[in-house]
Order: C-alpha cells, then structure tokens, then sequence
C-alpha cells in the first residue's frame, strides 16, 4: 500500500477515474448529434412523422449524456490547477488556450443552441430550428476537435521549446497542426460516430428482440447499420494510419504496445504477439503466442520493415512506460472491438440483402440482435482502451520528452489527495447509477408516437387565432 502515500501516483489515479468517467458522456453525444441531425434532416425532407419521433425520441438521450458529461468534466479540468499546477504553469500558454477555445468556442456553442434544439420545436420556424441541431453538432464536436488537438500537442510538441522550464509558443499554427494532430482528431471522430451507430443499433436491437414498435425502430437499426458500413471499415483504416505514426513518432510506446523488448532490424520479417504475458522485471515475456512475419504487414503493410522496431531494451527503465501488460491488452481490445464491429456490420449488410431486415422479419433475426445489443457498450471499451493506449504510453512523459510526470505534479500532502481521489468516487459512483437509473426510464418509456407534429395544434384550431372565432351556429 505504498502508493497511498505517493502524491504523484494519487494524482494521476484521480485524474485517470475522472477522465475514464468523463469519456463515457462525450462519446456519445458527439456521435448521436449527427445522427440527430440526420433524422431531423429526413423529416423536414420527407415530413414522415416517423422521423419527427426519431428526433424526439433521441434526443432524451442526448441531453442526458450531456448533463452527466458536463457534470463530470469540471472537476476533471480543475485538476489541472490543483494536482497538475506545475504542468499548467509550464505548458498555459498553449495548452490553457487550447482548452479555452474548447470552453469558448465550442461548449458555448452546443449548450447555447442545446435549449433551441430541445424545447423550440414549436416556437421557432423549422429551418431555424433545424439550424440550431446542426449548430449543437457541430460544437460537440468541435470540442472533440480542440481536446484532442491539446493531448495531440502532448504527444508530439511543436510550435516552440521550453526555456527554463516553461514552454514559450513561436508558432501557435504549427503548435495546433502538431504531427499527431489530424490522424487523432479522425480516429476519435470516428471513434465517438461508430459508438454512438453501435448504442443506437443496440437499443433498437433490444426494442426489436421485445417486440415493441418494430416498425419504428427497424428504421433507427437500418439507419445506424447504413452509416456503419462507412464508418467501420474507414475506422479500422485510421487506425492503422495512427499506429504508423506511433511507430515513426513515440517508439517506446510502440514497443510497449507491442511487449517488444528486443529491437527488429529493418529489413528482416518479425511475428507479430497476439497474445502475451509481460514481465517488466525480468525484462521478458514469460508466455507467448505470435504470428509469424506478421509485424511487417501490421506495420507497413509489407512482411520486412523498412526502419527497425526498437525494443523495450533500449531505454532506461525509468525513460520507458513502466504498464507494459496494462498498454498491450488496451491495445489488443481496442483492435478486437474495430474489427468485431466490421465483422457484425458485414454480416448485417448480408441479412439486409437477404430481405431479413424488413419489419416483418428483423424480430426473427435473433442471434444478429443480440449480437447487436452486445456491440452497444463494446463501443466504450474501445474508446477507453485507446486511451489508456494514448497516455499511459505516453508515459513517464507529461510532455513528451520534455517534462516529466513526477516533475508535473503539484507538490500535496498524499492524505489530500486520497480524500478527494475517494470523494471523486462516490461522486461518480452516485452519477453513474442515476444515469442507469434515468436513461432505463427513457428506454422502459419508449418512443411518444401520438405526440403531435410542430404546427398540428395551429391546424386543428385555425379559428384560435381570428377576431370572431364563435361557431357558425352561433352567428
């Protein structure tokens, strides 16, 4: 129980509970705000109610993710001035701007639009509000954009050096369009889109499997799996372009991702571990299965590697990120669940071609729903897995390869930080099974299809609005 009394170790636990908590809000609505846009989009152009109550139905869901994920992501920035002072006080010039824009820019624009986009159907015209649901979209995920540009800058600084300590930006643009900077953005946007196709299809697999509104909700299952079979494929593509760049850009973590302790020369074939036990003190991988020559396709797309892959070995064991077991099982996850996710969407693709998708026939489709319904948090896991991957790789680093997370941490009695850390937990505890709570109302609810289109009330009382609105009779 050593770590009880290390600051540094206390800190970033707490950081890790409160970013690993935050992360499960965010990701779905960044992703389920285009989708909303989407059905909104339909209705207005083909004014089937059907997609009206998509809309509605949806964005329930929505606004509960966003209250929960604002709720949670406060206290986690606030850390940054009181576990994290040091680090703010080297890096605020950039990295405090960057999460200002993010503030300024784009939380203020979703939550601005957000109350438009909920309660202004019958009170502003339908392209305005139509508008406003593009404009909530666009912030969630224009906030994605600046929160991944502020951690791309993390992994691989640029636009300037530290000098005594502090980091001073000659080149703000250069410092934004860092090189991590546009693989990341498009892995994590695709991240949060293929989570939220992956939650909406499971929610309709559910509905479908009770037999409830089968009709309805064969419509949001068709429309999840229609945009699945871009963005499954496009996913996995990134994903390797990302893993290139970890491999040209952060070599340790590369090596960590892989429990890689000896360096492969370029120009030779290496198997790839597919499965492995790490031991960091030994040095070596007490159990392992691999593939042959598999390294170089996984790599390069070709069986030798043009540039070696450094081992483990290289660095100092204090230079190199210590969770090796930690960061190859993330990884490996995280892969999985990109490729299962590619495998249902193509076996679903195959049903649908088949006519079973109809109505009539997709309740029939038992073991594909359930698949389905079992995909729905898979999405997180991912999502979390990738990054645990991204900045426990990282490590020791907080800047990489400039500051140090010993060196980032402020300097607090560890019973302080113990307290908070477990106040943290409660906190997030009692959030977390309220949201359960809650959102099961929502899905135990279901859908209000007798709920009346905007503008229904207006035709049905046409008289409401005229001088002498007294029955005919009556005159």
């Amino acid at each position: 129980m050593e770590f009880l009394q290390d600051t540094v170790v206390l800190s970033r636990l707490q950081f890790a509970l409160t970013a690993i908590f935050h992360m499960l809000w965010p990701v779905l609505t960044t992703g389920m705000a285009i989708y909303l846009v989407i059905v909104e989009g339909l209705w207005l152009r083909t004014r089937n109610p059907d997609y009206y109550h998509h809309a509605r139905f949806w964005a329930k869901l929505y606004v509960l993710n966003f209250g929960i994920g604002v709720a949670s992501g406060v206290p986690m920035e606030f850390q940054f001035g009181t576990n994290w002072a040091p680090f703010s006080e080297a890096v605020g010039d950039f990295f405090g701007s960057v999460l200002g824009f993010e503030a300024s820019m784009a939380f203020m624009l979703e939550a601005g639009f957000l109350g438009i986009m909920l309660f202004g159907w019958e009170r502003v015209p339908p392209v305005v509000h139509y508008l406003s649901t593009i404009m909530v979209a666009f912030g969630a995920n224009l906030s994605t954009f600046w929160i991944i540009t502020a951690n791309s800058w993390l992994q691989t600084p640029a636009g300037g050096e530290v000098v005594d300590g502090k980091f001073i930006v000659s080149n703000y643009f250069e410092a934004i369009f860092n090189p991590f900077m546009a693989k990341s953005v498009a892995h994590m946007f695709l991240a949060t889109l293929e989570t939220s196709l992956f939650v909406i299809g499971g929610i309709s697999a559910w509905y479908l499997l009770s037999g409830r509104h089968p009709k309805f909700f064969a419509r949001s299952f068709k429309i999840a799996l229609a945009a699945a079979i871009t963005i499954a494929p496009l996913q996995i593509y990134v994903g390797h372009l990302s893993g290139e760049q970890v491999y040209r850009e952060q070599p340790a973590k590369l090596a960590a991702m892989e429990a890689q302790w000896e360096t492969v020369p370029a120009g030779v074939s290496a198997p790839w571990s597919a499965i492995a036990l790490p031991n960091v003190q030994e040095e070596r991988n007490e159990f392992e299965i691999a593939i042959p020559n598999a390294l170089g396709y996984i790599l390069e797309l070709k069986p030798t590697l043009s540039e070696p892959v450094l081992g483990l070995k290289e660095w100092q064991p204090e230079d190199r990120p210590s969770m090796v077991g930690l960061i190859y099982y993330a990884f490996r996850i995280m892969v999985a669940i990109g490729f299962f996710f590619a495998g249902l969407m193509l076996v679903s693709v195959v049903q649908w071609l088949r006519g079973k998708l109809a109505s009539d026939e997709i309740g029939k489709q038992r073991w594909l729903l359930i698949s389905w319904m079992f995909a729905g948090p898979m999405g997180y896991l991912a999502v979390e897995s990738g990054w645990i991957v991204r900045c426990v790789g990282r490590q020791p680093w907080t800047l990489y390869e400039q500051i140090r997370t010993v060196d980032a941490a402020s300097n607090l009695p560890p019973g302080n930080v113990l307290a908070s850390l477990t106040g943290f937990a409660v906190v997030y505890s009692v959030l977390f099974v309220s949201t359960l709570y809650f959102g099961s109302r929502i899905l135990r609810k279901g859908p209000d299809l007798d709920r009346p289109l905007p503008g229904a009330r207006d035709l049905m009382e046409p008289a409401a609005h005229t001088p002498d609105s007294r029955p005919v009779e009556a005159k």
